[in-house]
């Protein structure tokens, strides 16, 4: 069985769609979305050559990926948000590392040593129980309880 032009496009465009779903950097979707597009136009007989099927491929790949990469990192950002660390506002924890006003310290929380700083920019001391207040990623943002 030989294969025409427009399903080699759409085996490539399937290819790239499973490479990201295992892939984390947002990008084979987008060559995805260029071999797709290449074949149904394709199909539809506005890329006759070869050539003419690269360079819409190159072209759709190209200009997707500028235009829509950065919205969709957006999107997807503020769809997981902080989620995996939302349960932890309120708690207390313990400081264990002094935590400067303008940089990070160290408190303990959960068995387990976390990132911290101070919500009002101010010190706090070594010893001290702290409230997390929010989070941004894997550091925790405490007030002196």
């Amino acid at each position: 069985m030989e294969l025409t032009l427009p399903q080699i496009w759409l085996i490539v465009g399937l290819v790239m769609l499973l490479a990201e779903l295992v892939s984390v950097m947002l990008v084979f979707v987008f060559f995805a979305t260029g071999a797709l597009l290449t074949s149904l136009l394709t199909v539809a007989g506005l890329l006759p050559t070869t050539e003419s099927q690269i360079l819409a491929f190159s072209a759709i790949s190209l200009i997707s990926l500028l235009v829509l990469r950065k919205h969709a990192r957006r999107l997807l950002e503020r769809r997981s948000g902080n989620a995996e660390y939302s349960e932890f506002v309120g708690e207390t924890a313990m400081v264990i590392r002094d935590i400067p006003g303008d940089g990070e310290g160290r408190i303990y929380y959960r068995g387990a040593e976390w990132k911290a700083v101070s919500e009002n920019h101010g010190t706090i001391s070594a010893g001290s129980k702290v409230v997390i207040k929010e989070t941004d990623g894997i550091v925790l943002i405490v007030e002196e309880s």
